[in-house]
């Protein structure tokens, strides 16, 4: 077995295993998944969308389950989500009709999250794994709960152009996707 990696305060790193190599060019299914400002979203829908995929964020009291650290890519859920709303308008304006977040937790759990971060966008729930198991996202399994491995996804027109993973630092998501969409445009 490989020695895991360590990066800055000794967070381990995720590697590319190789297991979304097979979205780039897939159509999206037609899914509808709850949205934290109360709307059914269905990605197959709509022009070009991004959507970042994270394990989960931790709750305002109580913080990060014990070893979460060490789990390669779990940490930066909360510093994604906020790179995202301060990017929001310059990624509006490279071009991005719908951004959303995505994880496995419950809408009413995502609900706090979104209020707490005040982020411009909702947050979509997979709880019922619907969409990672029909696009065979990477799971991973803690303490019972499933989650899908970080990874950020450009859909355009139900169809995925690009896909981001793994993705490190999560704070530094929003910009590449940023220079990665106006790459595109030129």
């Amino acid at each position: 077995m490989a020695e895991k990696e360590f990066g800055p305060g000794h967070l381990a790193l995720p590697e590319d295993d190789g297991k979304v190599a097979h979205l780039r060019g897939l159509q999206i299914p037609s899914i509808g998944l709850a949205a934290t400002d109360g709307t059914t979203v269905d990605l197959a829908e709509g022009g070009l969308t991004v959507v970042y995929v994270y394990p989960r964020t931790s709750p305002a009291v109580g913080g990060a389950l014990e070893g979460w650290d060490a789990i390669p890519g779990a940490r930066g859920c909360t510093s994604q989500s906020c790179a995202f709303r301060d990017h929001f308008a310059e990624l509006k304006g490279v071009g991005v009709e719908r951004l959303f977040g995505l994880s496995t937790q419950s809408t009413d759990y995502q609900k706090e999250a979104a209020e707490r971060l005040h982020l411009p966008f909702p947050l979509l729930s997979d709880s019922s794994l619907s969409l990672s198991r029909a696009l065979e996202l990477p799971l991973f399994e803690v303490r019972g709960m499933t989650l899908i491995k970080r990874l950020t996804l450009i859909i355009d027109n139900g169809r995925i152009e690009h896909v981001f993973y793994p993705v490190s630092p999560p704070e530094r998501n929003a910009s590449d996707v940023m220079a990665w969409l106006s790459s595109r445009r030129t």
